[in-house]
Order: structure tokens, then C-alpha cells, then sequence
């Protein structure tokens, strides 16, 4: 019997714009991030297969804080069930386009904080609309997530608009573009294509760190 992985137990735990509001839980987190509108909320709804659980706007900008769910991954493996516990955090999308210069940069600034020194981050999905693989504000994030270590997954979002051969192509800019060491992961929300992949990107993730000392 084939290996099968769920996220299981979803709930909304906490939201923080400073680092003394983080959970101290010591699980291990899993972020998500990119522009606004990009797709995150709908990524991590489908991911759990629940609808309601981050909220979807239309609004550019709209997600304001730093929101934790606690989650359990189930993977069953024959007979063998394993469950691991930890956060999927949805962080505030970048380039907001209608926000005031003094907003953006506190956004920037408590973002920064916490890729940069939550002790629990173990993995980073940095979300990319297929559809346009080569923006300057994602290759800005990328650059500046590398530079300071961030350990990242590429997730080319909104697979769905696209036509096989305008996939195909797009999906090779992304490996290009922004090189982490494993493949991109592209992901449908609508039609749940690449949440297996990236599952078992997550399970691996957390099969890492928690092999550290």
C-alpha cells in the first residue's frame, strides 16, 4: 500500500506582529509567503482541506498579522500511522498597493523578524504566481530570503490559468530564477494539483530538523 500524507486537526492557534506574541509551543513552523494576492490563505485552505480556515480576500493587503494554525501531518505508511505536529504560519503578502509608506515598512520590519529570528522556522514557501514567474518584487524577496539563510521552498501558484505549454514553460523560469537546491512545486488550489508534492516537502522538512541536535 502506497504512503499516503494529511494534514489533520487544523485550528487557528494565534496572530503576532511582534516576536514576544509568537506561540512558545516549540513546534516547528512552516511559513508561507509572498505578494498579496498571491494565493497563500487559499494554498493553506486546500492544503487542510478546510475552507474557512485563512481567510480569502479579494483585497490586496488584507492579511495583517502573522497567523499561526496548529496542524498534525498524518502519514500512513501501510499499517504504520505517524502524526507530527507543527504551525503552518501565513505571513502578510508584500508590495501592498494600497497602504501608506509607513504601514509597508512596519510590515517589512515585523516580517523580516520573524524569518529572520523565529527559533522554530524550519521551512519558508515562497509563493510565485505562475503566471508572471519573473517579477522583480519576487526576485527581491528571494535574493533577500537567501542572503539571510532562509531555508526555502518555491510554490508557482494559480497553476489552473495557465495552458499546459504556457505551464511547462513558466514552470522552467521558476527553477531558473530561483534556484533552492529542490524542485518547485506547482499548485492548484482549485484542483488540489501539487498538494501531495508539497506534503511530502513539508514531511521532509520536518523530518530534518528534527534530526538536529
Amino acid at each position: 500500500m502506497a504512503k499516503s500524507l494529511q494534514i489533520i486537526n487544523p485550528k487557528y492557534t494565534a496572530s503576532a506582529v511582534r516576536k514576544d506574541q509568537y506561540p512558545d509551543s516549540g513546534l516547528p513552523e512552516i511559513a508561507f509567503l509572498g505578494r498579496s494576492n498571491v494565493g497563500k490563505s487559499s494554498l493553506i485552505n486546500s492544503l487542510c482541506n478546510y475552507r474557512g480556515l485563512a481567510r480569502v480576500s479579494g483585497e490586496p493587503g488584507k492579511t495583517q498579522t502573522i497567523n499561526y494554525f496548529s496542524v498534525e501531518l498524518r502519514e500512513k505508511d501501510g499499517e504504520a500511522i505517524r502524526r507530527t505536529p507543527f504551525f503552518l504560519v501565513d505571513l502578510p503578502g508584500y508590495g501592498f498597493a494600497r497602504t501608506g509608506g509607513q504601514k509597508r515598512q512596519m510590515w517589512s520590519d515585523f516580517i523580516g523578524e520573524y524569518v529572520t529570528q523565529s527559533p522554530h522556522l524550519v521551512m519558508l514557501c515562497l509563493l510565485v504566481d505562475l503566471r508572471h514567474p519573473g517579477l522583480d518584487i519576487d526576485r527581491q524577496a528571494y535574493q533577500w530570503l537567501s542572503e539571510h539563510g532562509v531555508p526555502l521552498q518555491i510554490v508557482g501558484t494559480k497553476a489552473d490559468k495557465l495552458k499546459a505549454s504556457e505551464k511547462r514553460k513558466n514552470m522552467i523560469m521558476l527553477k531558473q530564477i530561483f534556484p533552492t537546491g529542490h524542485d518547485a512545486v506547482v499548485h492548484s488550489s482549485l484542483k488540489k494539483e501539487g498538494s501531495a508534492a508539497l506534503l511530502e516537502r513539508i514531511l521532509m522538512s520536518l523530518d530534518e530538523a528534527s534530526s538536529l541536535p
